[in-house]
């Protein structure tokens, strides 16, 4: 739990060394799982008000769900369509990497205390981006942080954009 505690520290603190350790260590898979889970009920018990116990439950699925669909997005963005030339990586090196960037949304959970929630959550989003270009960057072993920047807004686009689709194929009949 230590080793844990340590890394997630590191993550938060943007430590590109961690990203690196954590790209290469195959075995920090369950590691990057439990960080996902950690930060997505921090964010609920931040947000308890809005959905109750329910909605966290619900929110953490879908948080690992969603994790493992952003990693899939961004390994093919990043390798297919944005590669450097030394760009090499796999989609557990991603899973591991951008499953540490969501370290820093532990800070939700003080979400709780009236009034905080909405200013809690715009820094921890803020946070969050910045670890998950970081570790994007690292992940593809690209040189450019700009090009990490644009695998993020276009993987975020594509997953907006997938979204909308969803939820009006679900929502659409309502009217």
């Amino acid at each position: 739990m230590t080793r844990l505690m340590d890394r997630m520290i590191r993550a938060a603190k943007l430590d590109v060394d961690l990203y690196d350790e954590v790209e290469a260590d195959q075995g920090a898979m369950r590691q990057a799982m439990v960080v996902v889970v950690l930060s997505s009920a921090a964010a609920g018990i931040g947000n308890f008000g809005q959905g109750g116990f329910g909605g966290m439950l619900i929110g953490m699925v879908v948080a690992i769900v969603g994790w493992c669909i952003w990693a899939y997005m961004t390994y093919l963005i990043g390798t297919k369509l944005l590669p450097e030339p030394q760009t090499k990586a796999d989609h557990g090196e991603l899973l591991r990497t951008i499953g540490f960037s969501s370290s820093p949304g532990i800070i939700r959970v003080v979400g709780i205390i009236p009034g905080l929630a909405e200013i809690v959550f715009l820094v921890a989003s803020i946070w969050m981006l910045t670890a998950m270009v970081i570790a994007v960057r690292q992940a593809l072993d690209y040189v450019s942080t700009w090009r990490a920047v644009g695998v993020c807004v276009i993987g975020w686009s594509v997953q907006a954009i997938l979204l909308m689709l969803l939820f009006t194929l679900l929502g659409g009949s309502n009217t």
